[in-house]
Protein backbone atom coordinates (compact mmCIF):
# COMPACT_ATOMS: atom_id res chain seq x y z
CA UNK A 1 0.00 0.00 0.00
CA UNK A 2 1.62 3.02 -1.18
CA UNK A 3 1.46 6.01 0.94
CA UNK A 4 0.30 9.60 0.29
CA UNK A 5 3.13 12.30 -0.16
CA UNK A 6 2.01 16.15 0.54
CA UNK A 7 3.63 18.80 -1.81
CA UNK A 8 4.98 21.58 0.58
CA UNK A 9 5.27 24.84 -1.25
CA UNK A 10 7.63 26.67 -0.13
CA UNK A 11 6.61 29.87 1.14
CA UNK A 12 9.30 32.04 -0.39
CA UNK A 13 8.77 30.78 -4.52
CA UNK A 14 4.72 31.26 -3.14
CA UNK A 15 5.39 35.56 -2.96
CA UNK A 16 7.43 35.30 -6.12
CA UNK A 17 4.71 33.91 -7.79
CA UNK A 18 2.11 36.34 -6.34
CA UNK A 19 4.66 39.42 -6.97
CA UNK A 20 5.13 38.71 -10.46
CA UNK A 21 1.28 38.16 -10.82
CA UNK A 22 0.19 40.97 -9.00
CA UNK A 23 2.69 43.27 -11.20
CA UNK A 24 1.25 41.73 -14.43
CA UNK A 25 -1.92 42.56 -13.92
CA UNK A 26 -1.33 46.07 -12.41
CA UNK A 27 0.61 46.49 -16.18
CA UNK A 28 -2.76 45.63 -18.11
CA UNK A 29 -4.86 48.19 -16.18
CA UNK A 30 -2.75 50.75 -16.11
CA UNK A 31 -1.39 50.68 -19.19
CA UNK A 32 -4.68 50.22 -21.23
CA UNK A 33 -5.97 53.11 -22.77
CA UNK A 34 -9.43 53.18 -24.52
CA UNK A 35 -8.77 53.99 -28.02
CA UNK A 36 -10.29 57.65 -29.04
CA UNK A 37 -10.86 59.32 -31.68
CA UNK A 38 -9.01 61.72 -33.33
CA UNK A 39 -9.95 64.74 -35.83
CA UNK A 40 -6.96 65.76 -38.28
CA UNK A 41 -5.47 69.19 -37.93
CA UNK A 42 -3.35 70.68 -40.98
CA UNK A 43 -0.02 72.22 -39.39
CA UNK A 44 -1.16 71.65 -35.63
CA UNK A 45 1.06 69.64 -33.62
CA UNK A 46 0.52 69.01 -29.41
CA UNK A 47 4.58 68.72 -28.40
CA UNK A 48 3.36 68.52 -24.98
CA UNK A 49 1.30 65.71 -25.22
CA UNK A 50 3.92 63.46 -27.83
CA UNK A 51 6.33 64.73 -24.95
CA UNK A 52 4.69 62.85 -22.10
CA UNK A 53 2.94 59.75 -24.23
CA UNK A 54 6.56 59.44 -24.84
CA UNK A 55 7.63 59.28 -21.53
CA UNK A 56 4.46 57.15 -20.66
CA UNK A 57 5.80 54.48 -23.25
CA UNK A 58 9.42 53.94 -21.83
CA UNK A 59 8.16 53.51 -18.40
CA UNK A 60 5.83 50.76 -19.65
CA UNK A 61 8.83 49.35 -21.44
CA UNK A 62 10.99 49.52 -18.58
CA UNK A 63 8.20 47.53 -15.92
CA UNK A 64 7.19 44.97 -18.85
CA UNK A 65 10.96 44.11 -19.75
CA UNK A 66 11.05 43.55 -15.92
CA UNK A 67 8.43 41.81 -15.49
CA UNK A 68 9.34 39.33 -18.93
CA UNK A 69 13.00 38.35 -16.75
CA UNK A 70 11.76 38.02 -13.54
CA UNK A 71 8.47 35.42 -15.14
CA UNK A 72 11.29 33.88 -17.24
CA UNK A 73 13.42 33.03 -14.27
CA UNK A 74 11.04 31.35 -12.29
CA UNK A 75 10.01 29.41 -15.36
CA UNK A 76 5.76 31.15 -14.46
CA UNK A 77 3.39 29.75 -17.07
CA UNK A 78 2.58 32.77 -18.13
CA UNK A 79 5.94 33.56 -19.06
CA UNK A 80 5.58 33.68 -23.08
CA UNK A 81 2.36 36.22 -22.80
CA UNK A 82 4.67 38.78 -20.40
CA UNK A 83 7.77 38.76 -23.12
CA UNK A 84 5.01 39.28 -25.99
CA UNK A 85 4.00 42.34 -23.98
CA UNK A 86 7.26 43.41 -23.48
CA UNK A 87 8.18 43.13 -27.29
CA UNK A 88 4.78 44.54 -28.19
CA UNK A 89 5.49 47.98 -25.84
CA UNK A 90 8.87 48.20 -26.85
CA UNK A 91 8.15 48.28 -31.00
CA UNK A 92 5.29 51.02 -29.78
CA UNK A 93 7.80 52.67 -28.09
CA UNK A 94 9.41 52.91 -30.88
CA UNK A 95 7.39 54.02 -33.60
CA UNK A 96 6.05 56.65 -31.15
CA UNK A 97 9.63 58.04 -31.20
CA UNK A 98 9.90 57.79 -34.87
CA UNK A 99 7.00 59.56 -35.60
CA UNK A 100 7.25 62.05 -32.88
CA UNK A 101 10.64 63.23 -34.71
CA UNK A 102 9.44 62.91 -38.39
CA UNK A 103 6.42 65.73 -37.37
CA UNK A 104 8.99 68.16 -35.11
CA UNK A 105 11.53 68.24 -38.14
CA UNK A 106 11.06 71.94 -40.07
CA UNK A 107 9.94 72.83 -43.18
CA UNK A 108 12.76 72.70 -45.78
CA UNK A 109 11.42 75.07 -48.16
CA UNK A 110 9.45 78.64 -47.54
CA UNK A 111 8.08 80.80 -49.96
CA UNK A 112 10.51 83.52 -49.31
CA UNK A 113 13.12 81.84 -51.14
CA UNK A 114 15.93 84.31 -51.91
CA UNK A 115 17.51 82.43 -54.80
CA UNK A 116 14.05 84.17 -56.46
CA UNK A 117 15.07 87.94 -55.07
CA UNK A 118 16.32 90.61 -57.14
CA UNK A 119 19.84 92.37 -55.49
CA UNK A 120 21.42 95.64 -55.48
CA UNK A 121 24.42 95.66 -56.04
CA UNK A 122 26.87 98.65 -55.16
CA UNK A 123 29.60 99.23 -58.55
CA UNK A 124 33.37 99.38 -57.59
CA UNK A 125 36.14 101.03 -59.25
CA UNK A 126 37.15 99.08 -62.35
CA UNK A 127 33.78 96.46 -62.71
CA UNK A 128 32.59 96.72 -66.13
CA UNK A 129 29.34 94.56 -67.14
CA UNK A 130 31.16 91.75 -67.93
CA UNK A 131 32.96 91.26 -64.66
CA UNK A 132 29.87 91.55 -62.77
CA UNK A 133 27.87 89.10 -65.05
CA UNK A 134 30.72 86.78 -64.39
CA UNK A 135 30.42 87.58 -60.12
CA UNK A 136 26.89 86.56 -60.37
CA UNK A 137 26.74 84.00 -63.05
CA UNK A 138 24.26 85.69 -65.50
CA UNK A 139 24.61 87.02 -68.60
CA UNK A 140 25.87 90.41 -69.53
CA UNK A 141 22.38 90.86 -71.37
CA UNK A 142 20.38 90.28 -68.39
CA UNK A 143 22.41 92.87 -66.32
CA UNK A 144 22.22 95.22 -69.76
CA UNK A 145 18.62 94.63 -69.91
CA UNK A 146 17.60 95.29 -65.92
CA UNK A 147 19.05 98.12 -65.99
CA UNK A 148 18.77 100.11 -69.46
CA UNK A 149 22.48 99.87 -70.50
CA UNK A 150 23.67 100.69 -73.76
CA UNK A 151 27.15 99.79 -73.40
CA UNK A 152 29.68 97.66 -71.01
CA UNK A 153 30.90 100.72 -68.93
CA UNK A 154 29.89 101.18 -65.18
CA UNK A 155 29.99 104.08 -62.75
CA UNK A 156 31.42 103.17 -59.44
CA UNK A 157 28.69 104.48 -56.84
CA UNK A 158 25.83 103.31 -58.73
CA UNK A 159 23.41 100.46 -58.19
CA UNK A 160 23.05 97.35 -60.55
CA UNK A 161 19.36 95.44 -60.18
CA UNK A 162 20.94 91.78 -60.29
CA UNK A 163 18.43 89.10 -61.62
CA UNK A 164 18.90 85.24 -59.97
CA UNK A 165 18.70 83.73 -63.29
CA UNK A 166 18.65 85.51 -67.04
CA UNK A 167 15.78 87.18 -68.19
CA UNK A 168 13.97 89.78 -67.86
CA UNK A 169 12.49 92.32 -64.81
CA UNK A 170 9.22 92.96 -66.03
CA UNK A 171 6.55 95.64 -64.83
CA UNK A 172 3.27 94.00 -65.18
CA UNK A 173 1.00 96.49 -66.97
CA UNK A 174 -2.97 96.27 -67.37
CA UNK A 175 -4.49 93.88 -70.19
CA UNK A 176 -0.94 91.29 -69.81
CA UNK A 177 -1.97 87.54 -69.10
CA UNK A 178 0.70 84.87 -68.04
CA UNK A 179 -0.38 83.48 -71.49
CA UNK A 180 0.42 86.78 -73.26
CA UNK A 181 3.53 87.62 -71.56
CA UNK A 182 4.70 83.52 -72.22
CA UNK A 183 4.34 84.11 -75.86
CA UNK A 184 5.90 87.91 -76.30
CA UNK A 185 8.68 86.56 -74.31
CA UNK A 186 9.42 83.42 -74.76
CA UNK A 187 8.82 81.89 -71.24
CA UNK A 188 7.79 78.49 -70.26
CA UNK A 189 4.00 79.43 -68.70
CA UNK A 190 4.68 76.85 -65.88
CA UNK A 191 8.10 77.91 -64.74
CA UNK A 192 6.27 81.63 -65.00
CA UNK A 193 3.79 81.08 -62.66
CA UNK A 194 6.40 78.82 -59.92
CA UNK A 195 8.91 81.25 -60.34
CA UNK A 196 6.86 84.04 -58.93
CA UNK A 197 4.25 82.64 -57.19
CA UNK A 198 1.12 83.69 -59.41
CA UNK A 199 -0.62 80.58 -58.51
CA UNK A 200 -1.04 82.22 -55.54
CA UNK A 201 -1.40 86.24 -55.72
CA UNK A 202 -1.72 86.59 -59.85
CA UNK A 203 -0.75 89.08 -61.80
CA UNK A 204 -1.27 92.18 -60.01
CA UNK A 205 -0.64 96.10 -61.83
CA UNK A 206 2.44 97.88 -61.62
CA UNK A 207 4.11 94.87 -59.60
CA UNK A 208 7.60 93.73 -60.98
CA UNK A 209 8.16 90.23 -62.04
CA UNK A 210 10.86 87.61 -63.28
CA UNK A 211 10.43 86.28 -66.69
CA UNK A 212 12.97 83.43 -66.74
CA UNK A 213 15.06 83.14 -69.65
CA UNK A 214 13.03 85.71 -71.65
CA UNK A 215 14.44 86.67 -74.79
CA UNK A 216 13.58 91.12 -74.91
CA UNK A 217 12.15 92.15 -78.27
CA UNK A 218 14.01 95.17 -79.92
CA UNK A 219 12.10 97.59 -79.54
CA UNK A 220 11.46 97.26 -75.78
CA UNK A 221 15.65 96.91 -75.40
CA UNK A 222 18.23 99.83 -74.03
CA UNK A 223 18.73 102.49 -76.75
CA UNK A 224 16.02 101.62 -79.60
CA UNK A 225 15.19 103.93 -81.93
CA UNK A 226 12.31 103.36 -83.93
CA UNK A 227 13.18 103.32 -87.35
CA UNK A 228 11.88 106.45 -89.52
CA UNK A 229 9.68 105.99 -92.60
CA UNK A 230 12.78 106.27 -95.20
CA UNK A 231 14.05 103.99 -98.12
CA UNK A 232 17.91 102.95 -98.27
CA UNK A 233 18.04 104.43 -101.51
CA UNK A 234 16.01 106.57 -103.88
CA UNK A 235 16.10 109.11 -106.81
CA UNK A 236 14.87 111.63 -104.49
CA UNK A 237 17.85 111.92 -102.29
CA UNK A 238 20.02 109.93 -99.46
CA UNK A 239 16.66 109.01 -97.33
CA UNK A 240 18.31 109.35 -94.39
CA UNK A 241 19.76 112.71 -94.25
CA UNK A 242 22.86 111.59 -93.22
CA UNK A 243 25.99 112.93 -95.53
CA UNK A 244 26.94 111.36 -98.63
CA UNK A 245 30.03 111.69 -101.28
CA UNK A 246 31.78 110.26 -104.63
CA UNK A 247 34.56 107.56 -103.88
CA UNK A 248 35.04 106.50 -107.55
CA UNK A 249 33.74 105.13 -111.05
CA UNK A 250 33.23 101.62 -112.01
CA UNK A 251 34.78 98.44 -110.25
CA UNK A 252 35.94 94.83 -111.24
CA UNK A 253 34.86 92.52 -113.54
CA UNK A 254 31.14 90.73 -112.58
CA UNK A 255 31.16 87.49 -114.12
CA UNK A 256 27.82 86.51 -112.65
CA UNK A 257 26.05 90.28 -111.77
CA UNK A 258 24.85 93.50 -113.87
CA UNK A 259 27.75 95.91 -114.58
CA UNK A 260 27.26 99.27 -112.94
CA UNK A 261 25.26 97.83 -110.17
CA UNK A 262 25.10 97.82 -106.77
CA UNK A 263 25.48 93.72 -106.98
CA UNK A 264 28.53 93.89 -109.17
CA UNK A 265 30.45 96.76 -106.68
CA UNK A 266 29.24 94.67 -103.47
CA UNK A 267 30.43 91.17 -105.10
CA UNK A 268 33.49 92.61 -105.69
CA UNK A 269 34.38 94.94 -102.51
CA UNK A 270 33.56 91.41 -100.83
CA UNK A 271 36.37 89.47 -103.05
CA UNK A 272 38.49 92.28 -102.09
CA UNK A 273 38.28 92.27 -98.29
CA UNK A 274 38.73 88.44 -98.52
CA UNK A 275 35.34 87.39 -96.99
CA UNK A 276 33.15 84.71 -98.78
CA UNK A 277 30.43 86.08 -101.27
CA UNK A 278 28.35 83.74 -103.46
CA UNK A 279 28.29 84.29 -107.37
CA UNK A 280 24.84 83.26 -108.12
CA UNK A 281 22.86 85.42 -105.25
CA UNK A 282 20.66 86.70 -108.12
CA UNK A 283 18.88 90.32 -107.03
CA UNK A 284 19.65 92.03 -104.11
CA UNK A 285 16.41 91.43 -102.15
CA UNK A 286 17.70 87.62 -102.07
CA UNK A 287 21.30 87.91 -101.07
CA UNK A 288 20.29 87.72 -97.29
CA UNK A 289 18.42 84.47 -98.20
CA UNK A 290 20.89 82.45 -100.16
CA UNK A 291 23.72 83.59 -98.09
CA UNK A 292 22.14 82.37 -95.19
CA UNK A 293 21.36 78.74 -97.11
CA UNK A 294 25.27 78.67 -97.94
CA UNK A 295 26.09 78.94 -93.97
CA UNK A 296 27.07 82.50 -93.50
CA UNK A 297 26.16 84.23 -90.51
CA UNK A 298 23.02 86.59 -90.96
CA UNK A 299 21.16 89.04 -88.05
CA UNK A 300 20.15 92.43 -87.67
CA UNK A 301 23.89 93.19 -86.05
CA UNK A 302 25.88 95.27 -88.64
CA UNK A 303 29.56 94.57 -88.27
CA UNK A 304 32.77 95.97 -90.40
CA UNK A 305 32.65 94.34 -93.71
CA UNK A 306 29.76 93.40 -93.65
CA UNK A 307 27.02 93.20 -96.88
CA UNK A 308 24.13 95.37 -95.97
CA UNK A 309 20.56 94.22 -97.21
CA UNK A 310 17.56 95.88 -97.71
CA UNK A 311 14.47 94.51 -100.40
CA UNK A 312 16.24 96.24 -103.66
CA UNK A 313 19.47 97.42 -102.44
CA UNK A 314 23.04 96.66 -101.35
CA UNK A 315 25.65 98.21 -99.95
CA UNK A 316 29.42 97.06 -97.81
CA UNK A 317 29.92 98.59 -93.87
CA UNK A 318 33.08 100.07 -94.03
CA UNK A 319 32.94 101.67 -90.48
CA UNK A 320 31.22 101.54 -87.76
CA UNK A 321 31.45 105.30 -85.84
CA UNK A 322 31.53 105.70 -81.73
CA UNK A 323 27.68 106.57 -82.16
CA UNK A 324 26.49 104.21 -83.64
CA UNK A 325 26.10 105.34 -86.97
CA UNK A 326 27.50 103.54 -89.96
CA UNK A 327 29.81 104.23 -93.58
CA UNK A 328 29.08 102.26 -95.67
CA UNK A 329 30.27 102.22 -99.49
CA UNK A 330 28.05 101.02 -102.34
CA UNK A 331 27.08 101.53 -106.07
CA UNK A 332 24.00 102.91 -107.96
CA UNK A 333 22.50 104.57 -105.60
CA UNK A 334 20.85 107.83 -106.32
CA UNK A 335 22.19 110.34 -104.33
CA UNK A 336 24.14 113.29 -104.22
CA UNK A 337 27.71 111.68 -105.48
CA UNK A 338 26.48 108.40 -106.45
CA UNK A 339 24.19 106.93 -109.43
CA UNK A 340 24.84 104.20 -112.14
CA UNK A 341 28.05 102.31 -112.29
CA UNK A 342 29.28 105.21 -109.52
CA UNK A 343 31.13 104.37 -106.31
CA UNK A 344 29.93 106.39 -103.06
CA UNK A 345 29.84 106.37 -99.37
CA UNK A 346 26.89 107.89 -97.26
CA UNK A 347 26.31 107.81 -93.47
CA UNK A 348 23.34 105.78 -92.33
CA UNK A 349 21.96 106.92 -88.97
CA UNK A 350 22.20 104.33 -85.56
CA UNK A 351 18.54 104.81 -85.06
CA UNK A 352 17.91 103.17 -88.83
CA UNK A 353 20.56 100.39 -88.97
CA UNK A 354 18.67 98.00 -86.79
CA UNK A 355 16.05 97.79 -89.96
CA UNK A 356 18.37 96.03 -92.18
CA UNK A 357 19.77 92.76 -92.83
CA UNK A 358 23.77 91.96 -92.31
CA UNK A 359 25.67 89.23 -94.11
CA UNK A 360 28.75 88.43 -92.10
Amino acid sequence: MRRKTKIRLNPSVIAVYLSVFILVVALIFVGYREPQATKPVANAVDNSQIAKDSESLVDDVVATSVAANVAQSVNLPIANSVSSLAITTRAVSEFTQSDTSELSKPQIISSGDSNRLVTNYTVKAGDTVDSVSNQFNISAQTIKWANNLTSNSLIAGSTLKILPVDGVLYTVRAGDTVESLASRYGVNQTRLVLFNDLDVSGLTLGTQIILPDANLPNEERPGYVAPVANYFYGANGTGFGGQTWRIGVGTGPCPTYAFGNCTCYAYNRRVQLGLPVGKRWGNAGTWAHYAAAEGLHVSRAPSVGAIMVSSGHVAIVEQILPNGDLSISEMNAYVSGGGFNLVSGRIVLAGNAGQYWYVQ
